[in-house]
């Protein structure tokens, strides 16, 4: 059993990476800008977006899809890896730091360092979602 569900995770990631990246690089009518965007001044896109008298869905929406899409990733690597919290952290910032890089690079986005730390804030919530349900699981005989 525990070989099936290392599998799947092991399908699921591969999928849902590409899947990010895709959006991350071409979708929602991404085209190439002019000009290089990059922001690396910790939460200072954040605090812009959280600005109540410029509250905006679009920001909302944007904030928590930087959370929200990345829950996923606390969830499969160390699931698939067996590592800690460090260990599966750093490779989820490696990846991130290759997609930021390329989303400057093609300019297809913006290279942000708060898209880091609200990413790694959805990573750290799959990451405690994994550890709950390992826990509970483990309680029954039947750890992840």
């Amino acid at each position: 059993m525990k070989i099936i569900i290392k599998n799947v995770a092991i399908l699921g990631l591969i999928g849902y990476t590409f899947l990010l990246a895709y959006w991350m690089i071409w979708g929602f009518g991404r085209e190439p800008r002019s000009d290089y965007m990059y922001n690396i001044i910790p939460f200072s896109t954040i605090s812009h977006f959280l600005q109540m008298d410029r509250l905006s869905g679009a920001k909302i929406i944007n904030l928590a899809g930087n959370i929200g899409v990345f829950v996923p990733f606390g969830i499969l690597i160390p699931l698939i890896l067996k590592r800690g919290l460090i260990r599966s952290w750093i490779l989820f910032l490696s990846g991130i730091l290759i997609l930021e890089t390329t989303q400057l690079l093609t300019r297809r986005g913006s290279f942000d360092v708060d898209d880091f730390i609200l990413n790694s804030v959805g990573f750290l919530i799959g990451y405690g979602l994994y550890k709950a349900v390992n826990y509970w699981a483990g309680r029954r005989g039947t750890r992840l």
